[in-house]
Order: C-alpha cells, then structure tokens, then sequence
C-alpha cells in the first residue's frame, strides 16, 4: 500500500510544480513561447480551463484560478488515498 501511495505523491508533486511553474511563467515575457512553455500549456491548460470559466479574473488581471485548481486537486488526492486506504484496509 505504501507504493500505491509512493507512486500518488510522486504525481501529485509533479503535476503541482507543473501547474506552479506555467503560472510563474506567465510573469515573464516571451517564456511561454518556448518548447517547455509549449509542452507544460499543453499538459497544464486542460486541467486550469474549466477553473477559468467558473473563476472570473480579479481586476482584468488577477487569476485565482490556478490557486482554487491546486486547492482541487490536492483535494482529489486526499480523496483517492482515502478510497485505497479504504479497500486496501
């Protein structure tokens, strides 16, 4: 059981610095137009869409919505360790 677990907080590591990463580069400009900001939109844009058009921007400029994606997200892996926990006994 604690590989199963491993293996979760390996990807949810992952898949969160994936998601800290794309939004700091937003800060910089020209960054995303290179192959890790090309590849990291790609893998990271179809998780933060739906969060973008439940969260409106604050200001025009302020997004919250990664923050609230990462909120869900961290949710989804207690959630998932939960049930394994749960069936593995």
């Amino acid at each position: 059981m604690s590989q199963i677990d491993s293996i979760i907080n390996i990807l949810f590591n992952i898949y969160f610095y994936m998601i800290l990463f794309y939004v700091l580069m937003s800060w910089l400009p020209n960054v995303r137009d290179n192959f890790i900001g090309e590849l990291l939109g790609k893998l990271v844009e179809p998780y933060l869409t739906p969060f973008r058009k439940i969260i409106p921007p604050l200001f025009g400029t302020i997004d919250f919505s990664p923050i609230v994606a990462l909120l869900v997200l961290e949710l989804a892996v207690n959630g998932l360790r939960s049930v394994l926990f749960y069936l593995m006994g």
